[in-house]
């Protein structure tokens, strides 16, 4: 099994009838759609120990064709339930293009070659926030990687840890990456787990029943 993006992404949650709840950063100066996650297209490439990566904010136009491809890779479709025609792909990111920048949709691209999707989103934002003691300017990761040759060699784990720390680095108001994993995906929590990320709690979601995970800047940070 795929590691792989793990539940409707947020487009899709923002869609069900739960409001998000107001977090301390609503209450001060409005956010403008660049900074309410510093401005992800900017943040440039990082060192893993699987070569030079970096998230590269998704173009429809030039993204449309890969990404739609992924979507439908019966793997990844089993978690993200985007497969069909590229009109399903294009509406989703769209979506995501068209919101406040609470979302960005990424490549994730490793030594020149896209090889993997992102979604780097304000989980406090989100009504992933009524489901869990959310703080402000937790950021939320969804991802799948994009091949089998990709798959199943360490190579997801290494990645997420590497997004999670550049997240922490680039965010400095963010103490805590979050995110909501299928409890029934057990190799995706694993593969959280070995990035660092530990176990909160279950959650039931819209659309599934989630782990979620929680990669605090210092470790074991308490509730």
């Amino acid at each position: 099994m795929p590691f792989s993006g793990e539940h409707a992404p947020p487009d899709l949650l923002r869609g069900a009838a739960v409001a998000p709840v107001e977090t301390a950063a609503d209450s001060r100066t409005p956010c403008t759609a660049s900074d309410l996650l510093d401005r992800v297209g900017s943040w440039g490439p990082t060192a893993t120990p699987a070569g030079v990566f970096h998230l590269v904010p998704v173009q429809v136009e030039r993204d449309l064709c890969l990404v739609g491809r992924w979507m439908n890779d019966p793997a990844v479709a089993a978690f993200w339930e985007l497969a069909g025609p590229r009109s399903m792909t294009a509406r989703h990111l769209r979506r995501q293009l068209a919101d406040d920048g609470r979302s960005v949709p990424c490549l994730g691209v490793l030594e020149g070659r896209p090889m993997s999707y992102w979604e780097i989103y304000r989980a406090d934002l989100d009504p992933l926030a009524c489901h869990y003691p959310a703080r402000p300017h937790d950021t939320g990761i969804h991802l799948l990687i994009g091949g089998d040759a990709d798959r199943g060699r360490g190579l997801g784990s290494r990645l997420l840890r590497a997004v999670a720390d550049l997240v922490l680095d680039r965010r400095p108001a963010c103490a805590r990456v979050v995110a909501e994993p299928d409890l029934r995906n057990t190799a995706s929590i694993a593969t959280f787990l070995s990035a660092g990320f530990r176990f909160l709690a279950e959650a039931d979601l819209p659309t599934k029943r989630a782990a979620l995970m929680v990669r605090d800047r210092v470790p074991c940070d308490p509730l």
